[in-house]
């Protein structure tokens, strides 16, 4: 009897190791669990800005106004007939 006991608290301890530290156990779900919610942030994130990129494509094929709007900021250009002013800071004098 005191064998069949010792084997069974043998056996116990080896069932809560696996359980606790071998693969596929409580650690390894816990990292997996922190990985798998890092990466659902980092894909709504991009799932957003894809979105983004979407609705700007979207909008470049349907109409003129963002063209006209990335022209003016990316490029600096102007439409015919406008006037564009060019506000230079002042200069600092300085004394020699």
């Amino acid at each position: 009897m005191r064998f069949f006991t010792l084997l069974l608290c043998i056996s116990l301890a080896l069932l809560q190791y696996h359980l606790w530290r071998g693969k596929n156990g409580l650690a390894d779900y816990t990292r997996l669990s922190a990985e798998v919610a890092q990466q659902e942030i980092d894909n709504d994130i991009l799932r957003k800005r894809n979105q983004r990129m979407f609705a700007d494509i979207a909008d470049l094929k349907q109409g003129t106004e963002s063209v006209e709007e990335r022209a003016r900021n990316e490029l600096g250009l102007i439409k015919e007939g406008e006037m564009f002013f060019r506000i230079l800071p002042k200069e600092k004098k300085t004394h020699d």
